[in-house]
């Protein structure tokens, strides 16, 4: 990954003044949710039901 690459890609979205978001880190595959409302936000790994952080499978690539 080159430096102007962004590590996260954002692969959902809705809301505008209180806003959700799934972000996936393009190094490791976990996925994060964030919630924003009003000057308030948080980002927390998103879980399976047993636990586990999802995690979106990455392209491995050749350095």
């Amino acid at each position: 990954m080159t430096k102007k690459e962004k590590r996260f890609a954002e692969v959902y979205s809705e809301g505008s003044l209180t806003v959700t978001k799934i972000l996936v880190d393009k190094q490791t595959g976990v996925n994060y949710l964030f919630h924003a409302s009003g000057y308030a936000g948080g980002l927390t790994p998103l879980l399976k039901a047993d636990g586990t952080p999802v995690v979106t499978p990455v392209p491995r690539y050749e350095e």
